[in-house]
């Protein structure tokens, strides 16, 4: 309905969402911290400041955005971005979660595929600011936070 990919836009993370790898230094397999049958929680590529290791929910199916995307699972994506939240408590113990989610080239969404971000924020840690140097991290800069949380829905 209100959909802004071009007629050729090759979906990276419906890329992650089938099995696959995105072109280096761009999401993995490794990314990947939880999946069930309607959503995938993954490390974000992109690292900022003092807020590395952000976490993004994403249906497995593609939608672009709020607008298209089905009840089911919008509830899923929450539910799960509800235990993302929990669990980056426990293994970052951060001082608070910021949710965020972004539609349309207005607000800034950059991937069109719906992704919703969990981001673990410490008191003083200036993200509004940060926000403007974000940057791709390297694969091997994401495995650490990926590892912990996968452990942590592990046992738990």
């Amino acid at each position: 309905m209100y959909n802004h990919a071009p007629d050729n836009y090759k979906c990276p993370l419906c890329t992650i969402t089938e099995g696959g790898n995105n072109d280096f230094p761009w999401a993995t397999q490794a990314d990947v911290v939880y999946k069930d049958d309607l959503v995938l929680a993954m490390i974000n590529t992109k690292f900022v400041g003092s807020n590395p290791g952000h976490v993004i929910v994403i249906p497995i199916e593609h939608y672009e955005n709020i607008y298209d995307i089905s009840n089911e699972v919008a509830h899923r994506i929450f539910d799960v971005t509800q235990k993302i939240a929990l669990a980056l408590k426990v293994v970052r113990k951060c001082d608070g979660v910021m949710i965020q989610q972004n539609n349309e080239p207005a607000s800034n969404q950059h991937a069109f595929h719906f992704h919703q971000h969990i981001v673990p924020r410490f008191d003083g840690d200036n993200f509004e600011e940060n926000i403007k140097s974000d940057r791709v991290a390297e694969p091997d800069e994401r495995l650490p936070y990926a590892e912990e949380l996968r452990s942590y829905f592990k046992n738990n």
